[in-house]
């Protein structure tokens, strides 16, 4: 948020001075609610492990506890917990029945009205109406997407008027290595299928 508006204030031709009561929020210490602790969700939290913070996540299935350990993860059984409690929220889950609009208005009143909402999964596990009106009304402080449903959102969404909220167009693997490595991967696949062999990257592996 302050990145995205702080490069307009630094650039903008308007600007005579930079105010010094200015702040944001630190993630150090921070409470980070996980959502889907899969591969990339775990990734996320050997990540936030770096900045000392406390993470909680939620899961279908429970992660080992070596595997938790190693990033000083806590497990919520219930979302529920993990939402009343986190300063950061993040959505790493896929897009299925079960998660479409997985967060909505009961999910976003649970949330501290300090806390931030991010979403690198898929557009429509938020209720958007519901996510506008949070933002709206100060439910939440803020929000942070990566992803929307559609993609692009049309020009004249409410989302895309709210001063407490950044969206990027979907860049979350947006490098030349990370795209290289998807076409290798892709590639791998294809070829394990066209010999009989295991398919490296089964979605649903028998």
């Amino acid at each position: 948020m302050y990145l995205h508006s702080g490069c307009q204030i630094a650039v903008s031709p308007d600007t005579k001075h930079f105010a010094v009561d200015w702040l944001g929020v630190e993630v150090t210490r921070a409470t980070l609610g996980i959502i889907g602790m899969g591969s990339i969700g775990y990734k996320v939290a050997q990540r936030a492990r770096a900045f000392n913070m406390r993470i909680l996540y939620h899961n279908r299935n429970r992660r080992r506890k070596e595997e938790e350990e190693a990033v000083g993860a806590h497990y919520c059984e219930k979302m529920d917990d993990l939402l009343q409690q986190s300063d950061f929220v993040m959505l790493v889950v896929n897009l299925t029945p079960q998660t479409h609009k997985l967060i909505g208005k009961k999910e976003l009143g649970l949330m501290k009205p300090t806390a931030t909402l991010i979403n690198i999964s898929r557009g429509a596990v938020i209720d958007q109406d519901a996510l506008v009106e949070a933002l709206r009304n100060k439910v939440i402080r803020a929000a942070a997407l990566d992803v929307t449903y559609p993609e692009p959102l049309p020009r004249d969404h409410p989302l895309l008027k709210l001063n407490n909220i950044i969206i990027t167009p979907h860049i979350g693997t947006a490098t030349v290595q990370a795209m290289r490595t998807m076409a290798e991967e892709a590639i791998a696949n294809m070829l394990a299928v066209l010999n009989g062999q295991p398919i490296p990257s089964q979605v649903f592996p028998k």
